[in-house]
């Protein structure tokens, strides 16, 4: 040991982690050859060989364990990949339930089920409907109206039968699979495992057939729903009350404690105290999803500023508030002298009511599976390594569902405890722990020769200085001293957790999130502490209130106070321009390139060499450099592009020209006002610019915009644009004329200005060149105003035109516009037209459709719409002319790529 006076650098000081080895933590190892081969079985390999290479792979372990131990980790570890693409192969899919999407056709049926989970929702006032625009209702035989009544109930239902009709009977078949249920009216005092029977239409849930785009279907699925339904309650007959099973009992146990909780918030006990200490019924909504995982009223306005600062995760029911309710309780109990053992087999005891009080979704399960491991290894006096008590929990998910490696939940769960026993544990060590850990007891100079050197020299100049300064200024001057160098230590230790954690999370974050979250760092320091304190607050107030809500004012107080405290850190964060930076998805090679880098850090920066600490701490600093370095975006170049992006019943065209500059027509949105106020579609939850829009840019690595187009301000164009102007922040916002009467329209302007977006006008008659594209406006007219409500004859007509071939965007202009194109011989033929107000009869007259001559034709329109579109003489019309017609409905996302020469070529997304 060297002595005092050696001259050492500081970072060989400190007694570095124990390097990386295959016996210190086997089941990581094990863990990851095992998803290795989940990734394999993407590409499926016959049984034969399979079973071939697995049963040579254990004669190989055997062997080597027997005779060649230093090369037995190989073997094993292939052992591992050959069972875990076994494992993927073998795990059956999930049912997409043919049997009862069958019967999803329009027809009224008698639907006979069992509930298995009961959610209230938000009543809207009856009088919702009438403080919209009701015009699109009105342009189309077949259109309707949603029925006024408010929704207050969304009820799960396993079916077991369906009313089966033909022309001459009517029985009731045996079906098998899930409905989700949207209840109008009064709420029914219904309990899960009732049996109910009643007359539905039942349709499948819409889907969006983008590349990058959300998939609503398929996130039903997995939670056992594949068609959904709305009744009135007077609609409902319950035949049986029957004893709920298990799973039903969870969910049945979440709802009763989040609708306890807004009982209290309700109550005269919380409204008498100060507004700022008063838990509100948003609050209710964040403290409903922090405690209980019951997301049913936390909209997307509560979500956003914590999504854009990266807190997110901190706020709803995740594997980390599992451990911080589980590592208090054990701190709790261990102070108050409870025998390990005890103490222990409590706080699993009480941390698995927790859990099956949430729900019990996969992430608490996976963050519970965590903390037993790891408590009980304590408890048997055994050598923990966190790392190895990360690959055993990950190990056991991803055993009984290989599928779970490709859930958000499980990644972010995984990467964030890799974060902490990776990253944070062997650099803490090498920086600031063993001086944090210098200051305890410091007055036992006996404990001083058992430390490094160094460590000893620290303690020995600290405790001289701290007995100076109490002789000189007083005791209570030492105690402030070394509780001021304890709270910076643990303030190191809060730095480098928030740099850690962003380091490992910028790869989901990027790569579901589309986010490079810059204030995380700042943020989560800040509101890591109030979370713990808000947690164990929470969870007073909701005890409390269970006895007496009087009782429950103090604890209430005191959460209203830190909760609000949170919320006006994250607003104030938020507005930062630097808060909401969008990014595409990061390439295959950028994610595998982050995923090495990762590993090899979290081995390099055990090694004792001061080479290795370094060379750790910059390959750790090349994940982000890796996920967020600009990838060019995918492109055709010396071709014009034109995309149909499938919005369902709505409009949204990508325009790239042969130079790869982007041009967004209209951004999707709800078809009509009735589809607003539906529980799936709200614009509360659901924005078609940000889920479906933007992911599919965002698969093309499209950063930015160039310009985007209005063709009016119908909500079906126009619905998703404010997402689509945050997000690209184009350069610049083509326009027409302005709606005399159209908040929405008003709204948008104000967010172009705010975000310094140059907003351009056009009229017939105007052209101009646009990278190496020629645009000509064809409608509106220049006398044409509207002093009304929009109208579809507002539509800005737009061509484009690239040497011998081009593109026609009529947006929903009517017959009285096309007349006016006609009349004033702006008419030209065209190589592809996007045909007119998603294929209506008030669209694509015969005179118009004989002037543009097109080769191929795109209709945008929504499956099974109410509309009737496209129209069948539409389609015949388009059939006697010879038109190659597309549809989004049918094909998805449909590109057409315009060559100069005139050809074209067509591809969608459903091929």
């Amino acid at each position: 040991m060297p002595s005092f006076g050696a001259a050492t650098h500081w970072l060989d000081n400190p007694p570095p982690s124990e390097p990386l080895r295959f016996r210190r933590m086997p089941l990581l190892a094990a863990a990851l050859a095992f998803a290795l081969g989940i990734v394999l079985a993407r590409h499926p390999h016959g049984p034969a060989l399979l079973a071939a290479s697995t049963a040579a792979l254990l004669v190989l372990s055997v062997i080597s364990l027997r005779f060649a131990r230093r090369i037995a980790l190989l073997p094993i570890l292939a052992t591992w990949i050959a069972i875990g693409c076994w494992s993927a192969q073998l795990e059956p899919p999930i049912s997409p339930q043919l049997s009862l999407t069958s019967f999803a056709d329009g027809l009224s049926r008698t639907v006979r089920g069992r509930i298995v989970r009961i959610r209230n929702l938000d009543a809207q006032p009856e009088d919702a409907v009438s403080q919209g625009p009701k015009q699109p209702w009105q342009m189309e035989p077949g259109a309707w109206e949603l029925d006024p009544a408010p929704t207050v109930q969304s009820i799960d239902l396993d079916v077991t039968a369906v009313e089966d009709v033909t022309p001459d009977t009517s029985t009731m078949a045996s079906v098998a699979g899930g409905l989700r249920l949207t209840v109008q009216g009064a709420p029914l005092p219904l309990a899960c495992g009732d049996t109910l029977e009643l007359p539905l239409r039942l349709r499948t849930p819409e889907a969006y057939r983008d590349p990058g785009a959300w998939s609503y279907p398929d996130q039903l699925l997995s939670e056992g729903i594949s068609v959904l339904s709305t009744t009135k309650s007077t609609h409902v007959a319950v035949l049986t009350r029957s004893t709920p099973t298990l799973h039903c009992r969870l969910y049945a146990a979440q709802l009763w404690a989040s609708t306890r909780l807004n009982h209290f918030i309700a109550s005269p006990s919380n409204r008498v105290l100060p507004s700022f200490a008063r838990l509100t019924a948003e609050d209710a909504a964040m403290l409903n999803a922090m405690l209980f995982g019951d997301r049913t009223h936390l909209n997307q306005t509560l979500r956003t500023g914590f999504e854009r600062t990266g807190t997110f995760h901190l706020f709803v029911v995740s594997g980390l508030h599992i451990a911080l309710f589980a590592g208090g309780l054990f701190w709790a109990l261990r102070r108050l002298r409870f025998p390990s053992a005890t103490a222990v087999l409590l706080t699993l005891s009480l941390a698995t009511a927790y859990a099956l009080l949430t729900g019990f979704g996969l992430p608490v399960q996976r963050a519970l599976g965590m903390t037993a491991v790891f408590l009980l290894a304590t408890w048997l006096g055994r050598d923990t390594s966190p790392l190895n008590a990360l690959g055993a929990s990950a190990l056991v998910i991803l055993v009984l569902s290989p599928r779970s490696l490709y859930e958000a939940g499980f990644q972010m769960t995984f990467l964030i405890i890799l974060a902490v026993a990776g990253l944070v544990a062997p650099i803490g060590e090498r920086l600031h722990r063993p001086w944090s850990r210098a200051l305890h007891n410091l007055d036992v100079e006996a404990l001083d020769p058992a430390l490094h050197p160094r460590l000893a020299q620290f303690r020995v100049r600290l405790r001289h200085f701290t007995n100076m300064v109490e002789i000189i200024y007083g005791p209570r001057y030492k105690r402030l001293l070394l509780v001021t160098l304890s709270v910076a230590f643990r303030a190191c230790d809060l730095i480098l957790f928030g740099i850690a954690a962003e380091v490992c999370m910028v790869l989901p974050m990027a790569l579901y999130f589309h986010r490079a979250v810059l204030l995380a760092l700042p943020v989560n320091a800040l509101i890591l502490p109030l979370v713990s304190a808000l947690l164990c607050l929470a969870v007073a107030t909701f005890l409390t209130s269970l006895l007496t809500p009087w009782l429950a004012v103090i604890p209430a107080a005191a959460t209203a106070i830190v909760l609000h405290t949170m919320r006006f850190v994250v607003d104030l964060f938020q507005r930062n321009p630097l808060a909401d930076i969008r990014v595409p998805s990061p390439t295959t090679a950028a994610i595998v390139t982050a995923c090495i880098a990762l590993a090899l850090a979290c081995w390099t920066l055990r090694l004792r060499s001061r080479l290795a600490f370094a060379t750790g701490c910059a390959l750790a600093l090349l994940v982000p450099l890796a996920i967020l370095w600009p990838a060019p975006p995918i492109i055709h170049p010396n071709q014009l592009e034109v995309t149909a992006i499938d919005v369902g019943q709505g409009d949204s065209l990508l325009v790239v020209s042969p130079t790869g500059h982007t041009l967004l027509v209209d951004s999707g949105g709800p078809a009509g006002f009735a589809q607003q106020h539906t529980s799936a579609t709200s614009s509360a939850s659901w924005d078609i610019g940000e889920q479906v829009v933007a992911p599919y840019l965002w698969s093309r690595r499209i950063r930015r915009l160039d310009a985007v187009l209005l063709t009016h301000a119908h909500s079906d164009h126009m619905g998703g644009m404010p997402a689509i102007l945050r997000d690209f922040r184009p350069r610049e916002l083509w326009l027409s004329i302005d709606p005399g009467r159209s908040a929405s329209f008003r709204a948008l302007l104000d967010e172009a200005r705010d975000l310094h977006i140059t907003v351009r006008r056009f009229h017939a008659g105007d052209a101009f060149p646009w990278n190496g594209l020629t645009a000509t406006i064809l409608a509106p007219e220049p006398f044409y105003t509207n002093a009304s409500d929009p109208t579809n004859d507002d539509s800005l007509v737009l061509r484009f035109d690239y040497e011998r071939a081009s593109v026609l965007l009529e947006g929903d202009a009517e017959s009285y516009s096309e007349s006016l194109m006609l009349a004033n011989h702006r008419v030209e033929p065209a190589t592809l037209l996007k045909i007119g107000h998603h294929g209506s009869l008030t669209s694509t007259t015969p005179a118009f459709l004989a002037a543009v001559q097109p080769k191929d034709a795109v209709i945008s329109v929504g499956a099974h719409n109410t509309y009737g579109h496209p129209r069948g003489e539409i389609l015949s019309r388009l059939e006697a002319a010879h038109v190659r017609t597309f549809r989004t409905d049918r094909q998805g996302a449909d590109t057409f790529l315009l060559n100069p020469d005139g050809s074209v070529s067509a591809m969608s997304a459903a091929k």
